[in-house]
């Protein structure tokens, strides 16, 4: 696109970053674009959690806390993001909130319209349970896909309670479904207490790779990012990102917290490093707002989706230099 054509943010220096559009980071909506690049995406559903609630007011509360964001340039990558991409939000899909398969059919429907070859999508949840229907309609553009899960915890389970499509179960369903290219996804971040063995010998056999917690105070962030990329290799790549990865000191709004997580400038670190080149698509899921305190969570959230569509911009100003 033309950067003369893009439709930037409202800008803080205009309009004072409380008030104005309250979209992400006051980006214009997909009804003011004639096209764009990228998509932000709120899916409100958490019909899949397995303890506390709330993720359904995740989108609306990473939207309110990226008014923090001064968004026209990051100086860290050197890129006016919304300067290089047309990006737009693209408002909330009505997720089902009593139907977790109707939730993830809608999820699904809605992030098909949206996603193209040349168009990406960047989805802000909701539970993990939305990936599973995020990936479903990446598949049908992309073919498999190889996926970075930063977590920490593995959502490999068969099931839970009875129900076989949940946060816990999404990683299991994707691979069961072909949806992932085998061999070529990676878990980062994982840590906790387990309810069996089993669950590690599980994750194994379905050829994922996992580097946990522990595993980072060795290796630190370059050999985390050169694993990364040799295992994503020239495939196209997701990045799913639970809010929390990060210790429940940066991120006490979620619902499912464990101690010794990253901190958030490791995370923002690790994700800077990812292989942008291979990136679809990607999610920011599980911040549950009613357990944060002064929006701590919702803005590491948003900055991440931030970072995220930075590197987005910097892969279309590299193939332009």
């Amino acid at each position: 696109m033309n950067p003369e054509d893009i439709v930037g943010p409202v800008e803080g220096t205009k309009v004072p970053r409380f008030a104005g559009e309250s979209t992400f980071a006051r980006l214009p909506r997909i009804d003011q674009v004639s096209d764009y690049d990228v998509a932000i995406l709120g899916a409100p559903f958490d019909g899949g959690v397995s303890y506390r609630p709330g993720a359904r007011f995740g989108p609306m509360a990473i939207r309110q806390a990226s008014r923090h964001l001064r968004s026209a340039y990051h100086p860290d990558l050197q890129v006016a993001p919304f300067r290089t991409i047309q990006a737009v939000d693209a408002g909330d899909i009505p997720c089902n909130p009593f139907d977790i398969d109707s939730a993830l059919k809608q999820i699904d429907d809605g992030a098909s319209e949206l996603v193209s070859d040349s168009r990406k999508l960047v989805t802000l949840g909701g539970d993990h349970t939305v990936t599973l229907g995020l990936l479903r309609a990446l598949v049908k553009v992309h073919g498999p896909i190889a996926m970075i899960h930063f977590d920490s915890h593995l959502d490999t389970w068969d099931s839970y309670f009875g129900a076989d499509r949940t946060h816990g179960t999404f990683m299991r369903r994707a691979f069961e479904e072909g949806l992932l290219i085998e061999d070529k996804s990676l878990h980062v971040g994982i840590r906790g207490p387990l309810y069996d063995q089993q669950d590690l010998i599980n994750d194994k056999n379905f050829g994922f790779s996992t580097v946990r917690a522990a595993d980072f105070d060795r290796m630190g962030v370059a050999e985390v990012i050169g694993l990364a990329r040799k295992r994503v290799g020239d495939c196209p790549m997701y990045l799913s990102i639970d809010i929390d990865v990060l210790d429940p000191a940066f991120a006490p709004g979620t619902g499912t917290p464990e101690m010794g997580g990253f901190t958030s400038r490791e995370l923002l670190s690790l994700v800077r490093g990812m292989p942008r080149e291979q990136m679809i698509g990607a999610d920011i899921v599980e911040v549950a707002p009613a357990y944060d305190h002064a929006e701590i969570t919702s803005l590491a959230a948003a900055t991440l989706a931030y970072e995220i569509m930075s590197l987005m911009a910097l892969n279309v100003t590299d193939k332009k230099g």
